[in-house]
């Protein structure tokens, strides 16, 4: 019969570190490309998930998730499925990591939202030397395009 084997604290240890505990909402941070099954680079709000993760996390297309850096840097983004995306990682672009301060191959976690509410008011409000150099309308070139599907 088998005795039971009496782990010191150092093998407790490295037995806990190789066991650790899979977070199924961790993902590994992964460049957006542009193909026909891919999101366009151009659009600020959209991820890209496996549908097997997109199942796993009971995810639709389209719905909206909260992604969360290590720096607890969150932002808003819709979810959409690739077939061609690993089942560990998360495909955003670089606007999107960006605002959660991660590069390639950092973890974020996502989250489910179920009622985000659309805004009825917002400010944007520039610093004074990112526009010295700019001409023409600032609200035709950079802010129309992310509203216009907005009433």
């Amino acid at each position: 019969m088998d005795t039971p084997v009496n782990l010191s604290k150092k093998d407790k240890d490295a037995t806990a570190i190789l066991n650790q505990k899979e977070w199924f909402n961790r993902l590994i941070v992964d460049d957006a490309f542009n193909n026909d099954n891919a999101v366009n680079n151009n659009n600020n709000s959209i991820v890209i998930l496996s549908q097997q993760k997109m199942n796993d996390l009971q995810l639709f297309s389209g719905n909206k998730v909260m992604l969360q850096s290590k720096k607890c840097r969150e932002t808003i983004c819709i979810v959409h499925a690739d077939n061609t995306c690993p089942n560990d990682r998360i495909r955003m672009n670089r606007v999107v990591r960006n605002n959660l301060r991660v590069r390639s191959s950092d973890i974020v976690s996502i989250q489910v939202l179920q009622d985000v509410q659309f805004c009825k008011r917002i400010y944007v409000l520039p610093i004074d030397d990112t526009v010295q150099e700019i001409t023409g309308n600032l609200l035709k070139a950079y802010l129309e395009p992310y509203f216009a599907e907005a009433d």
